[in-house]
């Protein structure tokens, strides 16, 4: 209990603002899980699932205790949803990893989206944003609608993520760009600095995944077809 109550309640000061450590600790499970996405190691997705259950604490500043008592319901929302989309792409990525598919011996084969599954993404975007602001405004989130960009773009990123698409970096890109100066402006300053951080790294595992999924162009002609080609 006294771990629990230290793990609920323990702060630090930060610029002469109180912090959660919670909050920290969540946001550097987040960073683990990325680092393990971008080498397309399995565990990226429990370690993943364990940051958004810390996550979700944080964001319902009006319903746990939180400096900043603000709510942000499609923060909060997206860890519940991350959740189910983590159990499908931990599937996924431990399914290709027992059947050997992976020419590197690797969780899942990078590839590009075909143009029908990037028409899905875009058209999905669009209609989960517009129909996600009038939900998070009526529960009273701050700052709808970038909480629903934010909410549905990272859906989208983590779902692209399991398929193994190289457009999932450029998805969580333009979440950091819209995430970063709304957690600024509600005081969550390690979640803030933490997208940041977040959007230089995906311009690096972008490249990362480009070149592996280039990599593996070139030498089709000689592999058998990858599980992500053969689900699409």
């Amino acid at each position: 209990m006294d771990a629990l109550h230290w793990l609920l309640d323990a702060r630090l000061q930060i610029a002469g603002s109180p912090v959660l450590w919670r909050e920290v600790i969540g946001n550097a499970f987040g960073l683990t899980s990325a680092i393990l996405g971008m080498r397309r190691v399995v565990w990226a997705w429990p370690v993943g699932i364990a940051g958004n259950a810390l996550l979700f604490t944080v964001f319902l500043g009006g319903a746990f205790a939180t400096p900043q008592h603000v709510d942000l319901y499609g923060q909060a929302g997206r860890q519940v949803f991350f959740f189910a989309v983590s159990l499908y792409g931990w599937w996924c990525w431990s399914r290709t990893r027992r059947l050997g598919s992976d020419p590197d011996h690797a969780a899942v084969t990078p590839r590009w989206a075909t143009g029908r599954e990037r028409l899905t993404l875009l058209v999905a975007a669009l209609v989960g944003t517009a129909v996600g602001y009038p939900v998070l405004a009526a529960l009273g989130s701050w700052g709808p609608l970038p909480d629903a960009w934010i909410l549905v773009g990272s859906l989208l990123a983590t779902y692209g993520m399991a398929r193994g698409w190289v457009e999932f970096w450029l998805i969580w890109i333009a979440v950091d760009a819209v995430g970063v100066p709304l957690l600024l402006r509600g005081g969550f300053y390690p979640s803030a600095a933490m997208y940041l951080i977040y959007g230089f790294f995906c311009v690096w595992g972008f490249a990362s995944w480009w070149r592996t999924s280039s990599a593996v162009r070139q030498r089709a002609g000689r592999l058998p077809s990858t599980y992500s080609e053969a689900v699409a």
